[in-house]
């Protein structure tokens, strides 16, 4: 279920800690919506609605400006609020289960995918991470949407060649195609 895993991180001192819960509460939904305005959330929407018009699979992007106090009290990992966003927000839960949750910390410059079982049993770590490669350098380069929307075309090509459906197959949108804002 979960892609992009990380090596084990040693635990940060307090002096760390108390740094990143900084940076953390530095980050609000003003910078989430200046790094994607409404016209490029839009965007994002209208790609993930279209990629899942020729596909069975569920892509839910989420972008959060910084982690809760309570992941960062217990110095969590990004991947850890993707995997716990995954479950939330039932990305799990889709009829073929192969849904894939695309999330961004823009704290950390952090991305993580997760995706479910019917997905992960065709794509290996490697792909995951050739995916991820592209998306981390535009978000350097403080291009959002041109790296989430290369992402999702990335995603749209894995889900087509594993779960694609024709015109007479029917399809439900199971999972909102908006981007969800943190």
């Amino acid at each position: 279920m979960v892609h992009n895993p990380m090596p084990p991180r040693p635990r940060r001192n307090l002096w760390q800690r108390l740094a990143r819960i900084l940076r953390h509460r530095w980050w609000d939904e003003r910078d989430a919506a200046r790094a994607l305005p409404e016209a490029a959330l839009q965007r994002i929407e209208a790609r993930v609605a279209a990629s899942e018009s020729g596909h069975s699979g569920e892509i839910r992007v989420v972008v959060e400006a910084g982690l809760p106090i309570s992941y960062l009290w217990q110095d969590l990992a990004p991947r850890d609020r993707a995997i716990t966003l995954f479950g939330k927000l039932r990305v799990w839960d889709t009829e073929a289960n192969n849904g894939v949750l695309v999330y961004l910390l823009l704290a950390e410059h952090a991305i993580e995918i997760v995706a479910d079982r019917g997905l992960n049993r065709h794509v290996d770590a490697a792909q995951w991470q050739a995916l991820i490669a592209p998306m981390r350098e535009a978000f350097r380069q403080g291009r959002f949407e041109a790296g989430l929307l290369q992402a999702l075309e990335a995603i749209d090509g894995l889900l087509r060649r594993h779960h694609a459906v024709d015109a007479q197959q029917a399809n439900p949108n199971e999972l909102p195609n908006r981007p969800l804002m943190r």
